[in-house]
């Protein structure tokens, strides 16, 4: 018969086993990557900008030259028109015959290789990028130069990483830094960088991965001013808002995420359209350098970078309607372009495009300036477009240090981030992902196991067997037909050897060897203890291949505390089942709340 089991009811651990977060050594090591890593992404921002400049010149005024101009001062005339198919031409060859990693805007790709390439990029992506979007851009191309950056930065961090012989989620976390510090160095918004981290690259948030990240954004920022032009980017300071701009913010949020959703589906209509070509993918992007150049021909300041113009917009310094051309044409070529597969980045042209679709509402919209609207707007659309409003909200302040108006600019962003959330099913970052059949699922919330500790979840009544007991004495006690379980602990002399089931029995049911015998020699066995978290033993017993583990005091001991199995794991997805979907009513005698939690915890135990 089973030996009864033994007293398994020890003490709850004490309060200092269990921490906030899970943190060891390892983050010290990424800490310090990190911070070099930032260096080198600032570098890599730099030579970024002067590949832009220098294909800028030589297409556009035929000069070797490093010096910061405009596509729309072009000398070429008409000939303008070609320029950007040939830059097409140019990348298309490169993505055929480099690496076609290189087509895209950049942050899907990252997101992809975080989420299902194990954060591993190569050194053609870390060199091929920035010199395709250096030509892209330079030739005309209606990009940003973050999202090259972004995808240049993550990859020599990740090539770095791999040099370390570092694990997935190391590399995911230095990835992102080099990403995150690329575009820190581009716009010198470091906390925004973070929080673009956080929304959109990371999916986790853990001092493992925003110390790193936090560090080389620190880093990039404080380099920068060596690099580039200190101060923001586009300063700004606006008046006041008035009460009234409580009803032109949620108007301004509503136009803001309409025109987001329209830019997200006709980029992927574009694309669509691009895919029936009976035509190699290295040409597409010629074809869409050809809309571009026509764009641009007619509406010259629509080409190129176009800080500037969203300077202008910014300040109110374009009338209406130029704005409006310049809107249109902007949003066309963009879409058309992007759609073609060429290399280029999407957040400029967002902000050009917000910007310009709020200096086309100010004359409406009662309670701020001009510039407001153009402000809180350009920030609606961003954040609609990327799903990521917290971004969209601090970079637009990191922008401009327009600190007046942060509360326009919560609520617009809130509400344009709130109407493609119902409306849309995936944002322009996760479309292009889910295409390829990789759907991601963009929510943060605490995992339920992470909550919970083995302590809290673990039988302590536990039938065991003892080890001199033989096999087949075993199978008969314990492995007949209406055994109560797959597995149990062997226990000798107090300490857990190991756990026998079927798998570990079968062909050897009829043998007098000890149980312990089985166990003899063999590694320290796979068990978990009390302070561990629910998340650690299920990731253990996945590993294993097991349905159950049995719990020790301490790895010392080896005594013997109860036993987890995957039913035990349930019990907190069940519980916060029961949050999501079980509605509540108020009662009376003020003891409603804990009448209804107590409920809820009857039937979750």
């Amino acid at each position: 018969m089973p030996s009864s089991p033994p007293s398994c009811h020890p003490p709850a651990a004490p309060p200092i086993s269990r921490r906030d977060y899970h943190v060891d050594r390892r983050m010290l090591l990424l800490a310090g990557v990190a911070l070099g890593i930032g260096a080198v992404s600032t570098l890599a921002a730099d030579v970024l900008l002067k590949l832009i400049r220098f294909f800028t010149n030589l297409f556009f005024f035929q000069s070797l030259s490093l010096a910061e101009r405009s596509p729309a001062g072009h000398a070429p005339g008409a000939w303008v028109i070609a320029v950007p198919v040939l830059g097409g031409l140019v990348v298309g060859l490169m993505a055929r015959y480099g690496s076609d990693k290189i087509r895209g805007h950049g942050i899907p790709e990252a997101i992809e290789a975080v989420l299902f390439g194990k954060s591993k990029m190569s050194p053609r992506v870390a060199v091929l990028k920035p010199l395709a979007s250096g030509i892209v851009i330079g030739s005309g191309g209606p990009f940003g130069a973050e999202g090259p950056i972004i995808m240049t930065g993550g990859s020599i961090a990740s090539l770095l990483a791999q040099y370390l012989h570092l694990t997935a989620a190391e590399r995911k976390t230095l990835l992102v830094a080099g990403a995150c510090a690329g575009m820190t160095a581009i716009f010198g918004t470091p906390v925004a960088a973070v929080l673009l981290g956080v929304e959109l690259l990371l999916f986790e948030l853990r001092p493992r991965s925003l110390l790193p990240v936090a560090l080389a954004c620190g880093v990039a920022g404080f380099l920068r001013p060596w690099l580039f032009e200190a101060g923001p980017l586009f300063p700004l300071q606006t008046a006041p808002a008035s009460t009234l701009a409580l009803a032109s913010c949620v108007v301004a949020g509503l136009l803001s995420g309409v025109l987001g959703a329209v830019l997200t589906l006709g980029l992927y209509k574009v694309e669509d359209a691009f895919g029936k070509l009976r035509l190699h993918w290295m040409w597409w992007p010629a074809l869409g350098g050809l809309a571009v150049g026509i764009g641009g021909y007619f509406v010259p300041r629509a080409l190129g970078v176009g800080y500037d113009v969203i300077g202008d917009l910014l300040n109110h310094r374009l009338l209406l309607e130029a704005a409006l051309a310049l809107l249109a044409v902007k949003a066309v070529i963009w879409v058309i372009a992007l759609g073609s597969g060429t290399s280029g980045g999407v957040l400029a042209p967002l902000l050009m495009l917000g910007a310009g679709l709020g200096t086309v509402l100010s004359p409406w919209l009662p309670g701020g300036s001009p510039q407001l609207w153009a402000l809180v707007c350009m920030a609606g659309v961003l954040g609609s477009v990327l799903g990521a409003p917290l971004t969209a909200i601090v970079f637009a302040f990191g922008l401009t240090r327009d600190s007046e108006a942060l509360l326009p600019l919560l609520l617009t962003t809130a509400v344009a981030y709130g109407l493609t959330a119902l409306l849309m099913k995936r944002s322009i970052m996760t479309e292009k992902i889910a295409r390829r059949g990789l759907h991601i699922y963009r929510e943060y919330s605490v995992d339920p196991l992470a909550r919970q500790h083995v302590a809290d979840l673990m039988t302590r009544e536990v039938i065991w067997i003892d080890g001199g007991l033989t096999l087949a004495q075993a199978a008969q006690a314990y492995f007949g037909e209406h055994a109560a379980h797959r597995g149990y602990p062997v226990v000798q002399d107090g300490r857990v050897l190991g756990l026998l089931d079927r798998a570990l029995l079968r062909g050897r049911e009829q043998e007098g060897t000890p149980c312990a015998a089985l166990f003899a020699g063999a590694a320290a066995p796979a068990v978990l203890l009390p302070e561990e978290t629910a998340r650690a033993a299920a990731g253990r017993m996945a590993a294993l291949g097991v349905g159950r583990l049995a719990v020790v005091d301490d790895a010392r001991s080896m005594r013997l505390a109860g036993i987890v199995s995957l039913r035990d794991l349930l019990r907190p997805s069940r519980h916060l089942w029961l949050e999501e979907t079980q509605r509540e009513r108020l009662r009376g005698g003020g003891g409603g709340s804990a009448s209804a939690a107590g409920e809820a915890a009857s039937a979750v135990s």
